[in-house]
């Protein structure tokens, strides 16, 4: 039986990551096999190819074709056999990014990343995906001292709200996968808001 598999989508500041680990370990002791991975990385060299996107210069063509490069090696290497051999997938980030930061945010050609998108995972789609939504305004502050920005995070306002506009398109696309998550609340009202979205939807 095929695994599942539930992906973290939502911009830099969302909280999205703050999640992943309670909910594996919800489901690890429901006696779930879980793994927890994410995106751009997962494999030693998606990793290694995460460095260059996060911190090396480049056009966003460069980018896009980085990014599913690294995804490549990731469903292969990872994210395919986890799910074949049933167990439940917790991903941070999968291509819902790519169209909302490289499409939305960069402007880059949907169409370029819908045929990247049929040539790396061709009908592998989430089961689920939980869209943390916060205002990027918001976002920003929380990202305000905790690290080193990357060149993404290092990027204005104008460009975090496409963004979120992108993800709000793939929300519209795929209702049937989407759930939206009120990031702005709480993290315990966040956390039974992924619990509810978890028990409605699977």
């Amino acid at each position: 039986m095929r695994g599942r598999f539930i992906t973290f989508e939502g911009i830099d500041g969302a909280g999205k990551s703050s999640h992943i680990e309670p909910l594996a370990a919800r489901l690890l002791s429901a006696g779930h096999a879980v793994l927890v991975t994410r995106e751009p990385g997962g494999t030693p060299l998606a990793e290694r190819l995460r460095e260059l996107l996060l911190h090396a210069p480049m056009d966003t063509l460069t980018e896009a074709l980085l990014v599913f490069a690294a995804r490549r090696d990731h469903v292969k290497q990872v994210i395919a056999p986890a799910l074949a051999r049933g167990d439940t997938v917790l991903c941070d980030r999968f291509t819902d990014a790519t169209f909302a930061y490289q499409g939305a945010g960069r402007g880059f050609d949907v169409a370029v990343l819908k045929t990247l998108e049929s040539w790396v995972h061709n009908d592998l789609q989430p089961d689920l995906t939980l869209w943390f939504d916060l205002p990027a305004e918001q976002a920003a502050q929380r990202l305000t001292g905790a690290r080193a920005p990357d060149r993404f995070e290092q990027q204005d306002a104008a460009f975090f709200d496409r963004v979120r506009q992108g993800y709000l398109a793939r929300a519209e696309a795929f209702p049937q996968r989407f759930v939206r998550i009120e990031a702005s609340a709480d993290r315990d009202s966040v956390g039974r808001q992924v619990i509810t979205a978890l028990e409605g939807r699977l």
